[in-house]
């Protein structure tokens, strides 16, 4: 069994021991003469994972996000979108749910966000393959081309990257880009083009 599909099980345990205690009090509350509602109880326990299931409107799996798939709790490796990872800010650990529709559409959630720290860095890229990674506090991390794009990052700019809290990772999520001055000022280096404030200034003329 894979270190990830451990914390899967985990994920799954935690779950499960948080809904006996929710039913535990609702059952208090009847004793005590309340009225409750169960039905959402007994509506996320019908959706209790059990490898890959079939609920409505699709086939349902959960797994753990590695930075760049999803490890499905039935032994499959999933993709996902790197655009998804991106915007949502995904790290390595994270607990996916994915609904496979009958026309054959991924749709992803994110449903176990592990507990993340903020760490500054440096961002570098590969001149062979052109993949980025962030140098941080002396350790190297993957980061998405995706994000890297969303945020327009270049080469020697500051990235804040999210990482797990409790375990070394390889992959980190880019949360924010800090630009250098002179990435920053790069594009008005050209002497054939004319400055933007120029420009502005004289169409005002």
């Amino acid at each position: 069994m894979s270190q990830n599909q451990v914390v899967l099980l985990k994920q799954m345990i935690e779950r499960a021991q948080k809904q006996i205690e929710v039913a535990s009090k609702m059952i208090e509350k009847i004793g005590a003469g309340e009225k409750v509602d169960i039905s959402s109880l007994t509506s996320s326990a019908a959706r209790a994972p059990k490898g890959a299931e079939v609920e409505s409107g699709g086939e349902i799996v959960e797994g753990v996000f590695d930075g760049v798939n999803m490890v499905g709790n039935d032994g499959k490796l999933y993709t996902v979108p790197a655009n998804y990872a991106s915007k949502s800010k995904l790290i390595e650990g994270d607990i996916l749910k994915l609904t496979i529709l009958d026309d054959g559409s991924f749709l992803y959630k994110q449903i176990g966000p592990i507990e993340r720290k903020r760490l500054r860095g440096t961002l570098m890229q590969d001149d062979d393959t052109g993949e980025y990674s962030v140098i941080s506090q002396g350790r190297t991390y993957k980061v998405l081309s995706a994000s890297i794009t969303y945020f327009k990052g270049d080469v020697g700019d500051e990235i804040i990257i999210l990482v797990p809290s409790d375990k070394q990772s390889t992959w980190a999520a880019v949360e924010n880009v800090i630009k250098s001055i002179d990435s920053e000022s790069a594009s008005y280096k050209d002497s054939d083009e004319e400055d933007p404030l120029d420009v502005a200034t004289s169409d005002l003329l």
